[in-house]
């Protein structure tokens, strides 16, 4: 991957992918009951070494995602009607909560970068069905979003996860 001349440097890039994995993993572990996603995070960190940049990013993400973990769910259900909130496997329902969280409540990333990451995400840790409803949900998202600033956005993501348009 390229990076660009302006913007995030090389190193910023692989903090802030760190720290999407530290939240991913703290918000899934959470979802068991045993421990909040912030402690679980504290422990992952103090694990994982020094990275300044990963820390506190992935703390942003994981205080973002539990603080509004209600308004994440509500929009999954909106987004994603056929998919439950409740019958998805643990590792969906984290990482399509923790990249909502990213998308909706930070602004510390570009929404089409954090798509393109948190989509790769649930490649990597789910498998291509929650890659597709990862992409056609934030597609979705991106959309409504480019609806109301007028901008033009493509809409093969919710056609390959099977999410209807509208």
């Amino acid at each position: 991957m390229a990076v660009p001349r302006s913007g995030p440097g090389r190193e910023q890039i692989r903090s802030r992918q760190r720290a999407r994995r530290l939240a991913l993993a703290s918000i899934f572990e959470a979802d068991f009951g045993q421990r909040t996603a912030a402690v679980v995070l504290e422990r992952h960190l103090a694990e994982s070494g020094r990275d300044p940049e990963a820390a506190r990013f992935a703390r942003l993400l994981v205080t973002v995602t539990v603080e509004n973990r209600d308004r994440i769910d509500a929009r999954i259900e909106e987004l994603a009607a056929q998919y439950p909130v409740v019958q998805l496997a643990r590792i969906d329902r984290a990482l399509l909560r923790t990249a909502l969280g990213e998308v909706l409540h930070s602004a510390a990333t570009p929404a089409r970068i954090a798509i393109a990451e948190w989509v790769e995400l649930a490649r990597i840790y789910s498998g291509d069905p929650a890659r597709r409803l990862m992409n056609g949900v934030l597609g979705r998202l991106a959309r409504e979003a480019a609806t109301t600033t007028g901008e033009m956005v493509d809409g093969s993501a919710n056609e390959e996860a099977g999410i209807p348009a509208g």
